[in-house]
């Protein structure tokens, strides 16, 4: 099979029909599965790290939510360099290699939670290599859309993304279960502790380094799957080439949106855990974070994936607009009830259900921006898959933002109030840049 596709053309109906279809749904499934483990290897040391005390590491609140956040300042750093590969090395060498690259965290993080001495540096590092996986999203969507005629691009990269986005609560998922399974070496005791009062709660076998090797052996039959099916395009352009984005004002108005979309669901997805145990885990009868984190990653892809299919039919703007409103609200619930700086137990139902509802609508947002953009910058497909690069890439920075914040915030107060009126404020800004540009009746661009 050529590694290079000539003379692509899928708006044409006929060359559609009857050679980019299949073409263009195979990629989308290889490309779309490597991404889920993406995602995973991605967010696995957010969860991780939640169990790393119990088993002899003398870390600090602080210092663990650093460790959930370096996958997010590497991960949005690397989306940027990954915005320019596609046009430079083609669809099926930047999946492959991506994809094997992953191998050194997972086996890296694998090693280091099985020495309680490994040094703090060590897992900085480690969690830094992590962000491997939250890189790749800004070459892989990319890609997807130039396969997919542009009446088909909101429902591909629904599905690409959303699926994607799954990799987030299969880290959170998975995990539990991995670390009761002895095939990756010998068990460690993990010791429960409430972290207010230091009273010992109990203690158990766990294997944590399974809940990084388990991925090594998926990696490679991903990688050689990919390297047989997948296929390239000849769209080129030089890195200067594509620099032309950034004078466009509209690549800023869609950073700042998906910021608020994307980058509110992975900053939330990696600080999630970690905040459930510093918010609650001194009360008595606190829950485990990991039975609750992965719900909410997981709502969020859901919906990411139900509305890509309804954004084609409405229109990403008033989704968008509707998503920042929903994103207000709960985060004005999240305040006025107290459910950031709690004072009992029984506040953790609702505080579940509020930030389930915010994954909700960023899922949402995250659709249908996707949406809006094709649109936006429909005159130059090149340009448009740019600028899904880029704004992926800023937006991935959410959870370094968000996990750095949160903890420095819950450091100070002892609480998570100031955090959430800061994610107000934004949102509130984002939602009217979405609705004066490419909502309201008379707006610059209706999409």
């Amino acid at each position: 099979m050529a590694a290079i596709i000539e003379n692509w053309n899928v708006e044409d109906v006929n060359y559609w029909e009857s050679t980019g279809k299949k073409i263009a749904w195979r990629t989308l499934t290889v490309t779309t599965i490597a991404l889920m483990f993406s995602f995973a290897t991605w967010f696995m040391m957010s969860v991780i790290a939640v169990k790393l005390p119990g088993i002899g590491f003398k870390f600090s609140t602080n210092q663990l939510f650093w460790l959930a956040a370096m996958p997010g300042l590497a991960g949005g750093t690397l989306r940027i360099i990954h915005t320019f590969l596609l046009p430079i090395y083609g669809t099926r060498n930047i999946i492959t290699f991506a994809t094997i690259i992953k191998l050194l965290p997972c086996i890296g993080i694998g090693f280091a939670v099985m020495d309680p001495g490994t040094p703090y540096w060590v897992f900085m590092v480690l969690a830094l290599t992590a962000g491997f996986g939250g890189g790749d999203f800004s070459s892989f969507m990319p890609s997807t859309s130039m396969f997919f005629p542009k009446r088909l691009q909101g429902t591909a990269l629904g599905i690409q993304a959303g699926i994607g986005n799954f990799g987030v609560s299969l880290a959170q998922f998975v995990t539990p279960v991995m670390i009761g399974v002895s095939l990756y070496g010998a068990s460690e005791a993990f010791t429960k502790v409430n972290p207010r009062t230091k009273e010992i709660l109990g203690t158990s076998e766990i294997h944590l380094q399974s809940a990084a090797f388990w991925y090594v052996p998926i990696l490679i039959a991903v990688a050689i799957l990919a390297w047989l099916t997948l296929r390239r395009i000849p769209v080129k352009a030089s890195f200067r080439e594509q620099l032309d984005i950034f004078k466009n004002k509209h690549t800023w108005f869609c950073t700042i949106t998906y910021l608020m979309t994307f980058g509110t669901f992975s900053g939330l997805s990696a600080a999630f855990p970690l905040m459930i145990k510093a918010l609650y885990g001194g009360f008595e009868g606190a829950p485990d974070p990991l039975k609750y984190a992965f719900f909410g990653p997981l709502i969020g892809s859901a919906s990411r994936v139900l509305f890509g299919f309804i954004a084609d039919k409405t229109g990403g703007a008033i989704l968008t607009t509707i998503t920042g409103i929903g994103l207000a609200i709960s985060c004005s619930l999240l305040i006025a009830l107290g459910l950031v700086s709690p004072t009992s137990i029984d506040q953790f139902p609702m505080f579940v259900t509020i930030m389930l509802s915010i994954f909700f609508f960023t899922g949402v947002g995250n659709a249908a921006t996707f949406r809006q953009f094709p649109i936006i910058f429909g005159k130059n497909p090149r340009q448009a898959g740019g600028v899904i690069g880029w704004t992926a890439a800023i937006a991935a920075y959410g959870p370094f933002i968000f996990a750095t914040l949160i903890g420095a915030v819950i450091k100070a107060n002892g609480n998570a109030k100031l955090f959430f009126t800061g994610l107000l404020a934004f949102v509130v800004i984002a939602t009217f840049v979405n609705w004066y540009y490419y909502n309201r009746k008379g707006c610059e661009v209706s999409c």
